[in-house]
């Protein structure tokens, strides 16, 4: 460690307790966000309809689509001031910081406005159900007033990460879950709000953790410290997270966009289809926080090390996080389907629900921890500066591949059964392509140190 306790020296000494020590605060960061949505999903589903549990578990797609290009950008900002710091450079840093902190603030306000203007059209042209669709318009139209916050509070969080701070957000989550819990049974079982509660729970758990992780970085030692009064765009840090972070968002997006367009898919089967499915995908969120939390630690420990020309430290990083990765979310998958009628009855007591909820869980999460092979390798790629080939690998091997089997091989073997299939089969594909791509990276680059 240096100085800082709360700072993690990702360039010496043993890295597998580094990396848990980063990679396990993040997933449970990661989990405690999720938490907000399961919360509104099963208070909504114990204690208002079936209807109302499908349009707010069924918005997840929607929203994704319409935040993760600036999503992306905030991984480009961990990137860009990891690799400051691997190069110590505070100068750096320090615009860096105030550059993401600029971008934070004006994306979330963007959205705001985008998301309440969208929402209805996207709903309609996904197809929501006609018993449904105004109690998802109003979900999402409340949920994206607070969106200025959750921007605020991910740039931030990003700017911690590449310190290796993972901890402190996850104190303010979970303060912010707590919140939103109470919050949601007061506005739905006392004042019977329905899905407006629940967003509006959201909202001012969102505005909550924005609002800590700010004073936590206004109080930052320097490089690091937040200078509100001086927050300004420095186009050279921009122009760099950009370049990583866009091709990460636009991946998402169109990752989004053909989750958008199985949900569509899923809403043919009609409501209990949808809520079993939402039910359902809380989980797989859940497993997949965790495959998450080791890409995030590659990222920023591959910046880093990357940043101080220590090829062999970065892929010896690599492998230890797609070892844990593997590991931790293969048993959490498994455990999970074991007991999936317990962990669904958590959301509903509908037998349908529960039905479409079970097919759905036998298929998709027994397999999701094919999703490492790639997560992980396009996460190295990333943290060495190169995105564009990884967002390239995922558009191909797992969006264009999912649109072309809800349209040809859903549409000639119809089923919920034969829908769900595509998980495993673009997981496996998408994987195999990535893993090729890292392997001729590393090969290249050890060419050119031989040279």
């Amino acid at each position: 460690m240096k100085s800082n306790s709360k700072e993690i020296d990702m360039l010496h000494g043993p890295l597998l307790k580094k990396i848990l020590v980063f990679a396990l605060p993040l997933a449970l960061s990661s989990m405690m966000q999720q938490l907000f949505n399961s919360i509104d999903v099963a208070v909504v589903g114990h204690f208002a309809s079936r209807e109302a549990l499908a349009a707010v578990g069924s918005n997840g797609p929607v929203i994704n689509l319409l935040i993760n290009l600036f999503i992306g950008v905030s991984m480009g900002a961990t990137v860009v001031i990891s690799n400051h710091i691997g190069q110590r450079d505070d100068n750096s840093t320090k615009k860096a910081i105030s550059t993401a902190a600029f971008v934070a603030v004006a994306s979330g306000i963007f959205l705001m406005f985008l998301g309440f203007m969208a929402a209805r059209p996207i709903l309609e042209l996904i197809d929501t159900p006609e018993d449904v669709l105004d109690l998802a318009e109003l979900y999402l139209k409340i949920y994206f007033c607070g969106m200025p916050f959750l921007m605020v509070f991910n740039f931030a969080a990003a700017i911690l990460r590449s310190i290796g701070d993972t901890k402190r957000p996850l104190y303010i989550l979970i303060a912010a879950g707590v919140v939103n819990a109470l919050l949601n049974l007061l506005l739905v079982v006392v004042f019977h709000m329905s899905v407006a509660g629940v967003a509006i729970a959201t909202c001012i758990a969102n505005a909550i953790s924005a609002t800590l992780i700010v004073r936590i970085l206004i109080s930052e030692a320097e490089p690091y410290k937040l200078d509100v009064k001086g927050i300004r765009v420095e186009w050279k840090e921009l122009k760099r997270m950009l370049q990583i972070g866009v091709p990460a968002g636009i991946q998402g997006m169109i990752f989004s966009f053909s989750n958008v367009l199985m949900q569509s898919a899923i809403n043919g089967y009609g409501s209990a289809a949808i809520a079993g499915s939402a039910a359902a995908l809380n989980y797989e969120c859940y497993c997949y926080f965790i495959v998450a939390a080791f890409s995030g630690a590659a990222i920023s420990f591959v910046g880093q090390n990357y940043g101080a020309g220590n090829m062999l430290r970065v892929k010896r990083i690599y492998w230890i996080c797609m070892a844990l990765s593997f590991a931790l979310c293969c048993i959490s998958n498994l455990l999970i389907a074991w007991q999936h009628n317990l962990c669904l009855s958590a959301f509903s007591t509908d037998g349908e629900v529960l039905d479409y909820g079970s097919r759905r869980m036998m298929v998709v999460l027994t397999t999701q921890w094919i999703a490492c092979s790639y997560e992980i390798s396009g996460a190295a790629l990333r943290g060495m500066g190169r995105s564009m080939l990884p967002t390239l690998i995922t558009i191909v091997g797992t969006c264009l591949l999912r649109i072309f089997w809800i349209f040809v091989v859903a549409r000639h073997w119809h089923g919920f059964q034969t829908l769900m299939g595509i998980y495993p089969v673009s997981w496996m594909i998408t994987g195999c392509m990535m893993l090729t791509a890292l392997y001729l990276t590393f090969r290249k680059m050890e060419t050119q140190e031989a040279a």
